[in-house]
């Protein structure tokens, strides 16, 4: 089968598994009456805080170990919430590079955080979506009674470890399946493969690009993102020796125009679309999530930030993979009973703007909605960060807004999409 029509046939079968908008508004109508109701079993976020994200190899944190962000994160949920560490029964760590899954280290790190050997620790690896899966697996022990008080993590340095970090050694067997060979194309080529699949042009996708900057500039001076972010002191080499520097904001925003974006010259294909500038940057970071029932959030006079509503994954093929958000996000909406013109902002990972704009197109989504204070494009994409650190930033724009829906989603290597709705308080 030649690869064009191959995509057809996959895409028509995604499309007809998919919910449909009528079935949608119908679930909507009868449904979202119950969303806002509160239970004292309701999962609430009350603290979601994250570093600065920082320029891999050139940033902030090119030689801070990935163990120091994760314990700036889980410390900071601790001293800023209140809740002693003893009474935080799980932690979960999003991370995608690091060697043996990371979970010696990240239990290393929890120590250093000040928690005690009675709090448990698991690391998790759904590559762009860990910081969002390691959410989703604490909301779930905490429905089945499992935990009470749990936290959610995410941390990626890509200084320290490059993408073949995750791989490993490859079974050469596997590469005789088509769907498990397309696992290894090189992200920036699906995006290529998105942006001629759906006609999506060089100039929209430096739009976009250029639009997540000059709103990430935006919000960084205008200090929205300081109730997210951790301040972090640290250290780098430089030719004169160590310095010490504390790193407050996100070091990968800068100003840019769709004329600078167009200058750039394409690395994944010739007389191709996809760029380092409309792509997200490669980066370093961490965050946490703290995570409980309301009831213990009431007994324990803590504010909340929001309510966990839904979530959702979806599979889709491995050499389009960024489409995933177009298929996971319905699928989440149809659990919480909402429809797209429900939701009041989207946190959609800008892996690449194709692929970004893909899916906010195919779903009808009003750009006005999407990433208000920018993007991965602009703030930069720590994988197994990300998704706890779009928590944080969803959740803190939805209460300084007084808005009340919002979306969580991004696209997957090796073809999926993940996405989650949340509530605010």
């Amino acid at each position: 089968m030649q690869p064009n029509r191959r995509l057809e046939v996959i895409l028509n079968h995604i499309n007809q598994n998919s919910p449909n908008q009528a079935s949608m508004q119908l679930v909507s109508a009868s449904v979202s009456s119950i969303v806002s109701k509160k239970s004292p079993d309701d999962i609430v976020i009350v603290c979601a805080l994250r570093t600065p994200i920082c320029k891999a190899k050139r940033g902030g944190f090119r030689d801070t170990h990935w163990t120091d962000l994760l314990t700036v994160a889980l410390k900071g949920v601790v001293e800023k919430s209140g809740v002693p560490a003893k009474a935080i029964e799980d932690v979960q760590v999003g991370t995608v590079l690091a060697a043996g899954g990371g979970a010696t280290e990240a239990r290393m790190a929890l120590f250093a955080a000040g928690y005690p050997d009675s709090t448990c620790l698991a690391t998790t690896n759904r590559q762009c979506s860990s910081g969002l899966q390691a959410f989703v697996n604490i909301a779930g022990a905490i429905k089945s009674g499992q935990i009470t008080v749990g936290v959610a993590a995410g941390v990626e340095s890509m200084s320290q470890h490059g993408f073949q970090n995750g791989v490993g050694k490859l079974n050469d067997k596997l590469m005789k399946h088509q769907e498990a060979a397309d696992c290894l194309i090189p992200m920036g080529v699906t995006s290529e493969n998105v942006a001629e699949a759906f006609n999506i042009s060089r100039q929209i996708q430096d739009e976009f690009a250029a639009s997540s900057q000059t709103k990430a500039v935006k919000a960084q001076q205008s200090g929205l993102f300081k109730d997210e972010i951790i301040p972090v002191h640290t250290s780098v080499n430089t030719s004169e020796g160590e310095k010490q520097i504390t790193v407050e904001e996100d070091d990968g925003v800068r100003s840019t125009t769709i004329a600078d974006l167009s200058k750039l010259k394409t690395i994944f294909k010739k007389d191709g679309s996809t760029t380092a500038g409309n792509s997200s940057q490669v980066s370093d970071g961490a965050a946490a999530v703290l995570v409980m029932t309301r009831a213990e959030a009431v007994k324990r006079g803590l504010p909340i930030l929001g309510k966990f509503v839904s979530s959702a994954v979806a599979g889709v093929p491995p050499n389009i993979m960024g489409v995933g958000p177009a298929y996971a996000i319905p699928s989440a909406l149809e659990k919480a009973g909402l429809t797209v013109g429900d939701i009041d902002v989207f946190e959609i990972n800008e892996a690449f703007a194709s692929q970004a704009y893909y899916s906010i197109n195919k779903l009808g989504i009003p750009l006005s909605k999407v990433n208000p204070l920018g993007g991965a494009i602009a703030l930069g994409h720590p994988l197994g960060c990300t998704g706890a650190r779009m928590i944080a930033t969803l959740l803190h724009q939805l209460k300084r807004t007084n808005k009340r829906f919002g979306v969580v989603s991004m696209c997957i290597g090796t073809g999926m999409g993940m996405a989650a709705v949340f509530e605010a308080e």
